[in-house]
C-alpha cells in the first residue's frame, strides 16, 4: 500500500534478491538455535488460527509472545507505547489511498488526498465508479500526477471488471493477496505488505523490502550490512507468526534514532 498511517514517513520500495549478506558466526549460530526453538514454541503456545490485530487483546498475546522469544526485541517493546493499527477503511479506499500517498512526504501526501476525496465527493464516495468517471486531466487539476492517475483507473477497472472486490480481498491469503494485487499498475510488494499490515491488521507479514525495518533488524541485532530479503525472513524467523508487530517495532526503533 503505498503507503500508510502507517509508519508516517514515506520508504522507497527498495526490495531486493541479492544474495546472502555476511553474518558473525557466533550470530549465525545464535539464529539456527533460536529458530529451531521457535518452532515447538509456535506449535504449543499458540492459536493454530491468528486473528487480525483489531483488538487489544490480540496486541497483548502478540507482545507476550514476542518478549519470550526475542529478548531483544523485548527491550524496544518495553521502551515504547503497544501498536495501534487504526485504520478503518475498505479494501479499495485504502488502495486508492496508497498509490496517491506514493514517494511523497507525509504531508503533501495528505493535502492531495484531501482534495482527491472532495473531487469524489467525500470518503463513501471513494467507489471504482466515482473513479472510472474522473479522467486523468481532472486528477491532474488537484496534484495527481499522470503516472499515478493511469495507476488509480487501473486499480478501479480491475475491481470494477471482478477481478477483485473488497469481499475477495478480505478472504484472500496473504500469498494470494501479493499475486493479485502486483497485477495492479503501480502497486508492488512492498505496497502489498503495507495494506496487510495497515489496513488489513494481518499479523505476521514481513515487509522484507522496506528500508526502515531492514535498518531496525541491521541496528538490533548488530549485523554488518543491511540484511537482504534471504537474511530478513532468517533473521526474523523468531518474530513468527508475529512479524508484523516486530516490523512495527522497527519503525519506533529508527524513528528513536532520527533514521526515518
Amino acid at each position: 500500500m503505498a503507503k500508510r498511517s502507517k509508519p508516517q514517513t514515506q520508504i522507497s520500495e527498495n526490495p531486493s534478491t541479492s544474495s546472502k549478506i555476511p553474518f558473525r558466526p557466533q550470530q549465525i549460530r545464535k539464529l539456527s538455535t533460536t529458530t529451531t526453538k521457535l518452532t515447538v514454541q509456535i506449535s504449543s503456545d499458540l492459536p493454530k488460527t491468528l486473528k487480525p490485530l483489531t483488538s487489544q487483546s490480540e496486541i497483548t498475546l502478540a507482545l507476550n509472545h514476542l518478549r519470550s522469544s526475542d529478548p531483544q526485541l523485548a527491550a524496544l517493546i518495553d521502551s515504547y507505547s503497544p501498536p495501534t493499527f487504526d485504520s478503518d477503511r475498505p479494501p479499495f479506499q485504502s488502495l486508492a489511498r496508497s498509490i496517491l500517498y506514493q514517494q511523497l512526504a507525509t504531508k503533501a501526501a495528505q493535502s492531495i488526498h484531501a482534495r482527491f476525496v472532495s473531487l469524489c465527493g467525500g470518503e463513501s464516495s471513494i467507489l471504482p465508479e466515482t473513479l472510472l468517471s474522473l479522467s486523468a486531466q481532472n486528477l491532474r487539476q488537484i496534484g495527481v500526477s499522470g503516472r499515478k492517475a493511469s495507476y488509480l483507473h487501473d486499480l478501479a477497472e480491475k475491481f470494477s471488471d471482478g477481478t477483485l472486490s473488497d469481499s475477495a480481498i478480505l478472504e484472500m491469503d496473504d500469498e494470494s493477496l501479493l499475486t493479485m494485487l502486483t497485477v495492479v499498475k503501480g502497486i508492488g510488494a512492498w505496497s502489498v505488505h503495507m495494506f496487510m499490515i495497515f489496513s488489513l491488521k494481518r499479523p505476521d507479514v514481513l515487509p522484507v523490502g522496506d528500508l526502515g525495518v531492514r535498518k531496525g533488524v541491521k541496528l538490533l541485532y548488530g549485523l554488518k550490512e543491511l540484511p537482504k530479503p534471504l537474511e530478513m525472513e532468517e533473521v526474523c524467523e523468531k518474530w513468527r507468526p508475529y512479524r508484523s508487530i516486530g516490523s512495527w517495532y522497527m519503525w519506533r526503533y529508527m524513528e528513536a534514532k532520527g533514521v526515518l
